[in-house]
């Protein structure tokens, strides 16, 4: 299965390719998509849909996970943050990819073992658990990490049985 994970923002979107078999998960791609300041906010949404599209075209993922909104002192950046964050839900879904979201601190716990983790922290485990993966940035392990929190979560799915 592969599986995008993103870690939405306006400036930078990170995102992270994994194929996930079972408990053994492997990089396949990372990068952040960053749009100019100087672009009006239509062109910069613009820019970053258009270039989700690519990249889900390009890598045919069968799932996303998506970091969710947090708020923080400056309502302007949450706004802007919560516009990315629906051109990034809107571009999987358009595209057919179940989309599943997930709270910073979850992800942290996930991947790191505590829901306070530091971004080094975060970038240190997920390149332990992806040996084999040039990390891009803060923002493309940020994505990483969203991505295997969402193959553990499906994995923990399907071993669950429904009645």
């Amino acid at each position: 299965m592969i599986l995008l994970g993103l870690d939405p923002g306006l400036g930078t979107t990170g995102w992270g390719i994994i194929a996930a078999d079972g408990n053994r998960l492997s990089h396949i791609a990372n990068g952040q998509i960053k749009t100019d300041t100087k672009w009006s906010l239509a062109t910069r949404l613009l820019a970053l849909d258009a270039a989700l599209t690519d990249l889900i075209l390009e890598y045919q993922p069968t799932g996303a996970g998506v970091e969710e909104v947090f708020v923080n002192s400056n309502p302007q950046s949450t706004l802007k943050l919560g516009q990315a964050r629906g051109v990034v839900l809107l571009g999987a879904a358009r595209a057919g990819v179940d989309v599943g979201e997930y709270a910073a601190r979850l992800v942290k716990k996930s991947v790191v073992g505590v829901g306070n983790a530091s971004k080094d922290q975060v970038h240190a485990m997920v390149a332990r658990l992806l040996p084999s993966a040039k990390i891009a940035g803060a923002d493309a392990a940020d994505a990483l990490a969203v991505a295997i929190t969402h193959a553990h979560h499906l994995a923990s799915a399907r071993r669950i049985p429904t009645r």
